[in-house]
């Protein structure tokens, strides 16, 4: 079945980048943890997501706070989008202040219709390398659907009962520090109005990448800061700047959990062996 944005398949765009000693510091005390934040200390999982960020100019974003579509991105013409989950393999580490090299191409662009109408997800491959070669190869899924009227809430999912637990602030300023260091200015992480006006939210929404780092640091914790093989996260359920977050985990499985004991994210670590 052919789509309107099939020639944004195999699209292609590179872009070099460095992580500095100050962002590193920054993301620390924004996740609430301790590394060895200078030059040629190991960056750790996830943390290159504070790469690559926008550079578009002001002009030229969307009225949502993010670069119009019709770039890298097909242009959908779907009012919401969310980083729906994805999947990490790390093959070699990266460290604090060396030049990243990363590779992205749209892989997969399909279209669907369910519960919240028609719907359209967009995969995403970035192959990032380092000094000591290909580091990580990863997948994002990006899903875009039509503004709703009212919000919705999907289904909701028990989380089980865990094996340990963690409660972490998700509140208006932890959102605020986070959104900064990604250079993310989508306006549902900080603009109370047009969260709850606009895109129909009941509060502001945590981000799907602040959780999956909050979750990968909670769980490198309980293995003495190692560094897993491989890492997969899914969205269920938005989180809120009210909710009463807690980090939980059972076995190699880890989750997000509201106040309600509804899971938000579910996240799964793979270690060598």
């Amino acid at each position: 079945m052919t789509s309107a944005f099939d020639p944004w398949l195999g699209r292609v765009e590179e872009a070099h980048d460095r992580i500095s000693a100050r962002q590193a510091r920054q993301m620390a005390a924004t996740l609430g943890v301790e590394i060895a934040a200078v030059d040629g200390a190991m960056l750790p999982p996830l943390w290159h997501w504070m790469g690559w960020t926008p550079e578009a100019p002001m002009a030229e974003l969307g009225p949502d706070g993010h670069p119009a579509r019709g770039g890298f991105l097909p242009p959908v013409p779907l009012e919401r989008r969310m980083w729906a989950g994805g999947r990490l393999r790390f093959h070699a580490p990266l460290t604090i202040g060396e030049e990243m090299f990363r590779r992205s191409e749209i892989t997969k662009v399909s279209e669907k219709t369910g519960s919240t109408g028609h719907m359209v997800f967009v995969t995403v491959r970035h192959d990032v390398h380092g000094a000591a070669g290909l580091a990580i190869e990863e997948e994002q899924d990006i899903v875009f659907i039509a503004m709703p009227d009212r919000f919705t809430p999907p289904p909701p999912v028990t989380a089980p009962e865990p094996d340990w637990r963690k409660d972490v602030a998700v509140d208006e300023v932890r959102l605020f520090r986070f959104s900064a260091l990604t250079f993310n200015a989508h306006r549902i992480h900080f603009d109370l109005p047009y969260a709850t006006g606009v895109e129909k939210y009941p509060g502001l929404v945590v981000h799907g990448p602040l959780q999956a780092m909050l979750l990968m640091e909670a769980g490198r914790a309980r293995r003495n800061g190692a560094v897993p093989q491989g890492y997969r996260f899914r969205g269920v359920r938005p989180a809120f700047h009210f909710d009463r977050l807690s980090l939980q985990g059972l076995g190699d499985g880890l989750a997000t959990v509201n106040g309600d004991g509804l899971v938000c994210m579910q996240a799964e670590l793979a270690w060598e062996g």
